[in-house]
This record gives structure tokens, sequence and C-alpha cells, in this order.
């Protein structure tokens, strides 16, 4: 099981592309690994026949745990002879070679590697660090309520920690040593408490499936964000008639100048970051009793998958310009489509743009990431008859280009006019934007 991430401690292998007695080429993809951060497909480190599968689906190991064995060619070993020997199970035929982490990882070495051993070191041996070193969301959750992770005892591996765990401990309360006679359930119960009904049960002719690794990340994250901040959402329409004019002038131009569709949102994510300058608070992060006011602009774009929903982030998008905004995020979403991210380009995001309007959406009310003090919606972009004021001030209704631009922000430390402003300020660039800026 490769480590995907400096924090990331376990992975879930979601998926074989190989069965045993297959052929491998090297660097071709051989399972499907779900983590914390990412879904992602792992190369073979070496050709051969794919000999023992030791991991099966659905089964979430340790980092260095050894999930398969190839037969390499003639039995050649394929580590360089300083290498130390892999051991391998009694009888196996000295050919078959473990694919473990640096070998299924990175393709400049093929050094065979073995599972971690278990060192004890006071406190600080393989389990140990396993069960404290919990992923950057359980930790932002355990510091938010004040609660020391190595104090719990997780579900996970070597009794790790996980976010369904700490949600579960924050939703049951403190332990108390003698509690009173429970009262009767009341509509009225205290803020923070959450009451827990029956499990629905299946009836006759139900499908019951179990949920996949991202969807139960997705649902942890979800919960815990919508729990930590104070959400409220503000609506604006937007006149994106100018932009579609701009982009239809230029389209042709531009795609055969750089290779790349040209869409509206490097027009929004632009004047998006153009803005967060102006009102800082939109681009910050609540520390306890503290507010982080980051100076990178790092925008998430939410890219819905056949399987799932994941964020990958442009990084710095202050320093690009629409070019390199287009680039970067049809390459993203390219890589994100085909299992290629890697995990840090989905973490560090300031402020983050979902655009369920390509599903034909008008407005919703989108959930804050964790870590971030907003996010913005885009509703579906469609022709809408709009009365405006000519130039001799008479009104008359014309056909615009327009959308509906949905912002939800952390009401703890974004007030609703700052919120409002800013959505002003957006609706005032996108309706005014220059042709010189493309």
């Amino acid at each position: 099981m490769p480590q995907m991430g400096e924090s990331i401690a376990e992975g879930t292998l979601s998926k074989w592309l190989k069965k045993v007695g297959d052929e491998v080429k090297r660097d071709e993809p051989i399972f499907e690994i779900s983590t914390d951060k990412v879904d992602a497909e792992i190369p073979a480190p070496s050709a051969g026949v794919l000999a023992e599968i030791l991991v099966v689906e659905g089964q979430t190991v340790a980092v260095q745990t050894i999930v398969a064995r190839i037969e390499t060619e003639k039995g050649a070993s394929i580590g360089p002879a300083a290498a130390a020997p892999v051991p391998v199970a009694a009888g196996a035929p000295p050919q078959k070679q473990d694919m473990a982490a640096s070998a299924a990882i990175s393709h400049q070495s093929n050094a065979p590697v073995t599972a971690a051993p278990h060192i004890s070191n006071g406190g600080n041996s393989l389990e140990d660090r396993l069960r404290t070193k919990s992923s950057p969301l359980v930790r932002k959750i355990a510091a938010e309520h004040g609660i020391e992770i190595a104090a719990l005892q997780g579900s996970g591996v070597q009794g790790r920690v996980t976010s369904r765990d700490i949600q579960q401990y924050i939703a049951a309360g403190p332990p108390v040593a003698a509690p009173a006679a429970a009262p009767a359930p009341s509509m009225h119960a205290p803020a923070g408490t959450v009451q827990h009904g029956p499990a629905p049960e299946p009836w006759a002719g139900d499908k019951v499936e179990a949920m996949s690794k991202i969807r139960v990340l997705t649902s942890d994250h979800m919960v815990a964000a919508r729990r930590s901040a104070a959400h409220v959402t503000s609506f604006f329409e937007i006149d994106l008639t100018r932009i579609a004019r701009i982009r239809q002038k230029n389209r042709a131009g531009f795609e055969a100048q750089t290779g790349q569709k040209l869409t509206f949102l490097p027009f929004i994510i632009k004047t998006v970051v153009d803005t967060l300058k102006v009102f800082p608070v939109l681009n910050a992060a609540v520390s306890g009793s503290n507010i982080i006011y980051r100076k990178q602009y790092n925008i998430g774009i939410a890219v819905a998958l056949d399987w799932g929903l994941i964020v990958p982030v442009i990084k710095g998008a202050d320093d690009l310009s629409m070019s390199g905004l287009t680039r970067n995020l049809n390459d993203l979403a390219d890589r994100a489509r085909t299992k290629r991210l890697k995990p840090e380009e989905v973490q560090g995001a300031t402020f983050t743009i979902t655009n369920p309007g390509v599903f034909g959406s008008l407005m919703g009310t989108p959930i804050i990431p964790l870590g971030t003090s907003a996010i913005l919606g885009l509703g579906a972009i469609e022709k809408r008859p709009k009365v405006i004021t000519g130039a001799d001030g008479e009104d008359t209704i014309a056909i615009r280009t327009c959308a509906y631009f949905l912002l939800s922000f952390d009401h703890r430390i974004v007030d609703g006019s700052d919120a409002d402003k800013f959505l002003a300020a957006v609706k005032k660039s996108l309706e005014s934007f220059p042709d010189a800026a493309l």
C-alpha cells in the first residue's frame, strides 16, 4: 500500500485492475486505492505476471502493507543488489516480488520494500504512530473541540482515529461517572446534542450495498463541515451577456493559440480572485478564536465524477493568466476523471467554486469546506428577458445571458454586509469585464 501523502497512514484497495495470472507491464495500472485525500491508480513496479493477491477489494490496510506479488521474468530481482531481501511466505517461489509502497509509487526505484516492522520505542511504535497520525480533517475537528486524539481508541487500522470515530465521540458527549436517569426525548434538546433514531431496515425487494470509500469520506467531511461553520447563503443574479460576447468573439483564436476550450469558468475564477484581494475575510480560515488571513489564493474547483465528488485545487491562481487558468482547470478536471491526481492537488484550497449549473440547477446552498470561510456556487447560465434602461432613460425588455451566483459564508467571521459587498463587486466586475484581460 503506497504512502500517498505525509499525513496518510492507511488506504483502501478499492479495485483490482488485473487478476492472478495476468501479464502486467511496468508502469501499467494494476489496482486502485482510496485514501482520505484522493482516489488513484497504482502502476506495477515491474513487468511480469501477477502471481498472488494478498489484499482483497474493499480492504483497508496500513501503508507499506504488501498487497500482491509479481513474478518477474526469469526470476530476476527488481531491486538493486544492495537492497535488503524481502521475506516471503513459506513455500513461495523465490522469483516472486513483493509489490509494496515505494516500488508501486516511484518509477525511479525498483527496490523491494517490506512491511514496516514493529519497533517498540516508549510509545513511539508503529502502532502508536498510526493511531495518533490521523488525517488533517480529524486533527482539525479534535483541535476545535479540545479533544486529545491519543486518548481515543479508533476503529481504523491499528486503532487509528477516523473522522467517523471523532464525530461519534463528539455526538456522545464527554463520559460521566454516574449519569442521571435519561430524560424523555425533547424537540428542544440543547444545541450540540444529536439524537439517534433506529437505523432504517431494508424492505423486501430493496437493494443494499456498502458505501464506497469516497462516499464515506464525502459523508464524513460534509457532516463535519456543516457542524463546524455557521452557514448563511446569499444569492445574486449576474448578467453575463458581456462575458458571453467576449467569449464568442475570442473563442476561435484562443483555442487555436492555446489548444484549450474557452468556457465561462476562467472569467469567473479571475474575477473572484481579484475580488478576494479586496475582501480578504472571504479568503480566511477560523482557528479557535483567531482568524487566519491567507496570502495565497488557491481556488478549489468541485468536479463531479461518476463515483463521487472531488475538489482539485488551482494553486497560486492570482499569478495565472486567462490561458493559465484555463489550462490548469482543464488539466485538473481531466486527471480527476482518470484518477491521476496527486494528494497535494486536492489540498490547500482557500476558496472554493462549485458549478451545479452545468446540470441545470438554478440555485442552492453549498456547504463550506473545512478550513475556509466561503464557497461560491454557480447556477445555470441561460438567456432571460430582463428590463433594461436605455441611453434615453426609457425602459425596454431585452434578452440577456444571466445566472444566479450563490455564496455560502461562515457567519462566525464573515458579516452579511461583507458577503453581499463581495458578490456585488463580483457582479460589477463581470458585467464590465475588459476585453484586454483575455
